[in-house]
């Protein structure tokens, strides 16, 4: 399979991309990095210390779980 780039035909004339239309592209591309999702996926990256990830500060894996345990363990 080749997933490399199509290779531009000769015989083919290349065309300018109209100006508003590239700036439009241009900001829909702009508005898309800076979306939470890609803001979320650009961290995701980055790398986490293994003990941040056993040991949380608040003491529990999951927060609210723990919350509703102890709250039904003092009813």
């Amino acid at each position: 399979m080749d997933l490399s780039f199509a290779r531009l035909e000769r015989d083919v004339a290349v065309t300018a991309m109209p100006t508003r239309l590239a700036v439009l592209l241009v900001g829909i591309a702009a508005r898309q990095a800076a979306s939470p999702t890609a803001r979320i996926q650009a961290r995701i990256s980055y790398p986490v210390p293994a003990e941040s990830l056993l040991a949380p500060a608040h003491g529990a894996f999951h927060r609210n779980g723990a919350q509703a345990l102890t709250r039904w363990k003092d009813e």
